[in-house]
């Protein structure tokens, strides 16, 4: 099929980059011009694993090209997906401002063929039949159906996912539509479900404020276990081998970040306000993720008795998650912020996502070479992002090299006992 996908963020890029692979002719559009030449001589703005080789691997082939040029893509595609962000506002509702401007741009380039437009991004209920409004106000003759295709991808493993999906979701109005969009997908998995654009757009919502929740959950049980000496990994074990519940999504740590969960928990929040109806469970599970960030420092605080001012800490792992560059919402920002607010100096070590950090972080962070690099002469090492690297300093490691042995484990990813062994000082979240 011929599809153009406007937006190269995350989804927009994967999405299309995959959809080349299938051997679909791609158009990617963007309109920041320095971009697109950076995907054009394959230098990929974002750290997503797998994803250059086959951006490379399909420009060549002539099946994947990157444009500024909206309307020639239009014009060329039969199915047009709108892959922009759709940002959080202060009030918690999503900005749909590029979402709305990427209408109007479609609108303008269409002429009579039939065209599908499709709604990737995370968008409110109602977006579908919003932007079928902006296209027919712009272009009255149009003949286009709307349609709603959220992307469940994680990003870390955003390719894997695209090509291994649980799911599809397909919300149109129409059979025509829907037959068009079955064709594209079915290659990839037979479990199709297809609704109307309302309930897939309520679909994407309703399932990221899940998962959030069972995050929310699980820390907030990994609390109660801090107070009563109980071991959270093996409260969760016990959980997760029950079917109804099952053990994805039950690991305690320091709250979720990224680009995703905080900001569609407070949408949706906003959505259902918006109705009158007051959403305690959705407030619930943003208020005990804003806390939790906070349960290193509180280790922390009882091991120093609360003076922290003068102390180094050593902070590995930077990124809001694993196999990612994407700093938004990332615990990371919170935790260092507050240390230095309150006197801390902070040697920190990523090793993908240092230089997003930077402009996000005080100038007085030292940035290391390794993660052995930065733990060396720290009063303490707070493991925030659980990459291999961080994961894998050895025991005696931490104790020769740091000023005193205290190993904060934001992720419970470390082996507690094998650092008890050595002699170090070790906290997790909710573990005995």
């Amino acid at each position: 099929m011929k599809l153009a996908v406007v937006g190269t963020g995350y989804v927009g890029l994967v999405s299309g980059t995959c959809f080349a692979e299938l051997g679909n002719d791609v158009i990617c559009v963007d309109k920041l011009e320095e971009k697109v030449e950076r995907l054009n001589r394959y230098d990929i703005p974002i750290y997503e694993p797998g994803l250059e080789d086959l951006v490379r691997k399909n420009k060549e082939a002539g099946r994947l090209r990157f444009t500024t040029d909206i309307k020639g893509a239009v014009t060329s595609s039969d199915i047009i997906f709108i892959a922009v962000g759709t940002p959080e506002t202060p009030t918690g509702a999503a900005d749909l401002s590029f979402v709305y401007t990427v209408a109007e741009e479609i609108g303008g380039a269409l002429d009579s063929t039939y065209k599908v437009i499709v709604n990737k991004s995370t968008v409110p209920v109602g977006t579908a039949e919003a932007v079928e409004s902006i296209v027919k106000k712009r272009q009255p003759a149009a003949s286009i159906d709307v349609c709603s295709v959220p992307e469940f991808l994680r990003e870390g493993s955003a390719v894997k996912d695209t090509f291994n999906p649980d799911r599809v979701v397909i919300g149109t109005s129409t059979k025509k539509a829907a037959d068009l969009l079955t064709q594209l997908h079915q290659t990839l998995t037979s479990n199709i479900v297809i609704t109307d654009p309302r309930s897939s757009e309520m679909i994407k919502y309703a399932s990221n404020a899940f998962l959030a929740t069972k995050i929310s959950f699980i820390n907030e049980i990994a609390n109660i276990c801090d107070l009563y000496d109980a071991d959270v990994n093996a409260v969760a074990k016990g959980m997760g081998m029950d079917n109804r519940i099952g053990p994805k999504f039950l690991h305690a740590g320091i709250g979720y970040g990224g680009s995703c969960f905080p900001k569609d928990v407070k949408a949706l929040k906003y959505l259902a306000e918006e109705k009158g109806y007051k959403t305690d469970m959705l407030q619930a599970v943003n208020d005990v993720n804003e806390k939790q960030s906070r349960k290193m420092i509180d280790h922390l605080d009882l091991i120093y008795n609360n003076q922290i001012n003068g102390l180094t800490i050593a902070i590995l792992g930077l990124a809001f998650k694993p196999n990612t560059d994407d700093m938004r919402e990332a615990p990371s920002l919170k935790i260092i912020h507050e240390l230095i607010g309150r006197g801390a100096k902070i040697r920190a070590f990523d090793p993908i996502s240092m230089n997003n950090a930077k402009s996000l972080l005080p100038d007085d962070v030292y940035y290391a070479g390794s993660a052995g690099e930065a733990i060396e002469g720290a009063d303490a090492a707070f493991l925030v992002t659980e990459w291999d690297e961080c994961k894998e300093i050895a025991p005696t490691d931490y104790k020769k090299k740091m000023n005193r042995p205290v190993v904060l484990d934001g992720r419970n990813a470390l082996d507690a006992q094998a650092l008890k062994n050595e002699g170090i000082i070790y906290h997790g979240i909710g573990r005995k």
